[in-house]
């Protein structure tokens, strides 16, 4: 039976930079946020920003996923000039220091998305999916940059009330197909898919989607997944945030047997490692060759 892990061969073209995603890559997470579930108040000055993303780069990540706004559930909600003020100074500084870096920004908000790009950022990763900004999805596809598209119902504050579902992943499947069609639509080139574990969804309902993640290959996306120390772990496991490390191990290994095709991680070393071992059991060469 053919691997799923290599089953969507698929490039992503950021700014003329083609990165190959047949070979899974990570997201390394830079919060600049105060309040952030597992490392709010960590990178907050600009020294502690460049450590942490030499460190990340040097370990392996492929992309540093820049935000500002907390999404944890029942996250205080922000102006977009606090956003702003948190995410650009930030940006700027990874660019200068680190121009060989392709930096995410992580935001629902299409000025912040914008001010980003302007400022140095080549992908924009939308928690709505440019559901809770309407000029979101035009203002990308003017951009011209790729589009990292979630699953949500609700916002920040209040998707705990909308974990309700028919057919969980009915509703996901018909939610990326009408998302990828109108962002083709308008024009968007490049197109990343993510779940959305945690978001507006049980624990229950994380490990279902978890156990169907690869249907979502249907729609030859490249599929992203978030749940690096998330509380579908650490609650499971009876333990914290600080401890899910070995637990968030454990998942990457079935994602990526599933077909994910980026780990969205606060720990770049352990997910470039579960990558190569799984590489190992799927494709004994391909990884290998690159690690």
């Amino acid at each position: 039976m053919q691997s799923k892990l290599f089953s969507v061969n698929k490039t992503l073209n950021v700014q003329g930079r083609v990165i190959d995603l047949s070979i899974p890559r990570v997201m390394g997470i830079l919060n600049v946020t105060p309040d952030s579930f597992f490392d709010g108040n960590r990178y907050q000055s600009p020294v502690s920003i460049l450590n942490q993303v030499e460190k990340m780069l040097l370990q392996g990540a492929d992309f540093i996923d820049v935000g500002g706004y907390s999404s944890r559930p029942g996250a205080t909600d922000i102006s977009i000039d606090e956003e702003i003020q948190r995410v650009i100074p930030a940006i700027e500084l990874i660019s200068k220091q680190f121009p060989q870096a392709i930096i995410s920004i992580d935001t629902f908000r299409f000025i912040v998305a914008k001010r980003a790009v302007d400022a140095g950022a080549s992908l924009v990763n939308d928690i709505s999916a440019g559901e809770l900004d309407i000029e979101m999805v035009p203002s990308v596809a003017a951009m011209k940059v790729p589009f990292l598209a979630m699953h949500m119902k609700g916002n920040p504050q209040t998707m705990k009330q909308h974990a309700h579902y028919q057919d969980l992943l009915h509703e996901v499947v018909a939610y990326f197909h009408e998302k990828i069609g109108r962002f083709h639509q308008a024009g968007i080139k490049d197109v990343l898919i993510d779940p959305g574990f945690g978001f507006a969804k049980t624990i229950e309902q994380n490990f279902e989607l978890l156990n169907h993640l690869d249907h979502l290959l249907i729609f030859g996306k490249p599929l992203v997944v978030g749940f690096s120390r998330k509380s579908m772990i650490w609650r499971t496991l009876d333990t914290t945030a600080e401890h899910a490390l070995n637990g968030t191990t454990a998942l990457h290994s079935i994602a990526l047997i599933k077909g994910a095709g980026i780990l969205r991680v606060h720990d770049v070393k352990e997910a470039v490692e579960v990558i190569k071992l799984v590489g190992r059991v799927n494709s004994p060469l391909s990884i290998v060759h690159r690690l």
